[in-house]
């Protein structure tokens, strides 16, 4: 499954926003140094799914907010597989 996300780093809290679309926005406390927001974002993606986070990739956007992140061992309805 890929999903788009767009990530807020520096933020007071985490938490996972679901749009109509399907896309996430991701409010993560990590700066944006050294990859730490993408460590955080992998974590809390892997959490929110229920899957290792070895199943998380980010596919495009390493150092944009803008990211397309694949998650492998979900399917059904809305996924994109």
């Amino acid at each position: 499954m890929q999903k788009r996300v767009k990530v807020k780093p520096n933020s007071k809290q985490q938490k996972i926003e679901e749009l109509a679309d399907g896309s996430l926005t991701v409010h993560l406390k990590s700066p944006p140094v050294d990859g730490k927001a993408n460590e955080e974002l992998i974590k809390l993606l892997a959490k929110k799914f229920d899957v290792p986070q070895s199943s998380i990739s980010i596919k495009s956007g390493t150092t944009s907010r803008q990211k397309l992140i694949e998650i492998d061992g979900i399917y059904g309805p809305g996924t994109g597989e």
